[in-house]
């Protein structure tokens, strides 16, 4: 084997840059993209000469050489995209992959055209079939990972993810080099173009096995989020139906009352008693207040989180016309309504001033869309997870903290979306649906 054309280490450094460049493309950055271009253009240089580097050290020491060459390919992805370590290690090991198979690949087709001639890099040609191959296979490449990962979601596999990445990609390089290394072993070649195929293929199998695990991944990931929007859904209707049992009991109640104020009225002194019945007055008509938007389910809704204000002294006002959500299922009326709602009057009642606590929600049409605007007044930081998602507040953080969640969940099964915007100390929640409301997933 000493006698095969090894890849150009120039070679090889462009494949493990454009296979960084390719998950940096991927993966939501968390840092400016000016930061992650200046990084990624001193990253090149950094990893063509470390690449240098380790061809000037003993072959004893080649192992050392590419611990060196993927450290470097980490250094680039986790300063140029602002992930957490581990993150930046998971995805630094499928970009290697990447890289071995792309350079190999390449290196064989190269060899085979050459027939036996060595390789110049003043030749052209030769780096002609690196542009055509590279771009080809990165193309490819980028097609297949996008798909599998979100510019949304930032990427946060498990402790074992990442043990089980990092296995992966030692046994698929292991094994692809090891004809290099010796040719007397059961899974060796021995002629130079089988040598470059088996290279090829097992390079080919490992990330084609890292696809595999990111793609489990994912749609365990996706799983686990769909039931616990389900579940926030199942409390939410649950909390609906209480509330509007709640509510028509309560109506009777204030309707018995009013007929025996009157009694009572006719029988007593008034002089002496009409401030307190005045007051008792006052306090059934509180009591029996309701929101009357034009949705059933809204008013419900409505008149349940308008008492909740009350008993806190949070100023809740309201301007809703609820003809808008015909079409929209009851649950994800209660839903929706119910956990925007919740989030304000959570964010409101920690505040120390009176004066601050203020709810705003307004459901108006605006063209051919519905729009929601839930606005509150809030005095603290605002944290956020690892996939850029707000951070609830609660204690309870895995029974809570799905309501923002669970409003965009619902929003795009209509075909629409929520969106956020903190400003001066205003938090605004707006969700848009297009009219007229039919779900569509």
């Amino acid at each position: 084997t000493s006698a095969l054309p090894d890849i150009p280490r120039l070679f090889t450094a462009i494949s493990e840059w454009l296979a960084c460049v390719l998950y940096l493309s991927v993966i939501p950055l968390r840092v400016p993209l000016s930061r992650t271009l200046a990084i990624a253009g001193v990253g090149l240089a950094a990893i063509i000469a470390v690449q240098y580097m380790a061809g000037a050290m003993p072959l004893s020491l080649w192992i050392l050489g590419m611990c060196l060459a993927v450290l470097t390919m980490w250094l680039v992805i986790w300063l140029a995209s602002g992930s957490s370590k581990r993150a930046a290690s998971y995805v630094t090991m499928r970009a290697f992959v990447l890289a071995e198979l792309v350079a190999s690949l390449h290196w064989q087709i190269d060899s085979f055209v050459r027939d036996g001639h060595s390789a110049s890099l003043l030749d052209w040609r030769s780096w002609a079939v690196l542009a055509v191959i590279y771009g080809v296979c990165f193309l490819i490449a980028w097609l297949v990972e996008r798909h599998n990962f979100s510019r949304n979601e930032t990427t946060s596999p498990t402790m074992r993810d990442a043990i089980s990445t990092a296995a992966i990609t030692i046994v698929t390089f292991a094994v692809s080099n090891l004809s290099f290394v010796s040719t007397n072993t059961p899974f060796s070649g021995t002629v130079g173009q089988e040598v470059f195929y088996i290279r090829t293929l097992v390079d080919f199998c490992g990330f084609m096995v890292l696809y595999a695990q990111q793609e489990q991944l994912r749609r365990m990931r996706s799983t686990l989020d769909l039931a616990e929007i389900n579940t926030s859904l199942a409390s939410q209707h649950a909390e609906y139906l209480q509330s509007k049992e709640n509510l028509e009991a309560m109506g009777r109640l204030a309707h018995d009352l009013k007929h025996q104020i009157v009694a009572l009225r006719a029988e007593l002194d008034p002089e002496r008693s009409s401030a307190q019945f005045e007051q008792l007055e006052a306090s059934v008509a509180k009591a029996s207040a309701q929101q009357h938007s034009g949705n059933p389910v809204l008013d419900i809704v409505l008149t349940t989180k308008m008492r909740t204000c009350a008993d806190r002294n949070i100023t809740f006002t309201c301007v809703a016309d609820g003809k808008l959500l015909d079409g929209m299922e009851s649950m994800d009326i209660a839903t929706l309504f119910g956990n925007a709602l919740d989030n304000a009057i959570e964010a409101t009642s920690r505040l120390a001033d009176p004066e601050q606590r203020l709810i705003r929600l307004a459901l108006h049409r605006q063209g051919q869309f519905a729009m929601v605007r839930v606005e509150n007044y809030y005095d603290s930081a605002l944290r956020h997870t690892a996939d850029g998602s707000l951070a609830t507040t609660k204690r309870d953080d895995r029974s809570h903290g799905f309501g923002v969640k669970s409003i965009r969940h619902i929003a795009r099964q209509y075909g629409g979306d929520a969106t956020i915007n903190p400003h001066d100390y205003w938090f605004d929640l707006h969700i848009l649906l297009p009219l007229p409301l039919t779900k569509i997933a």
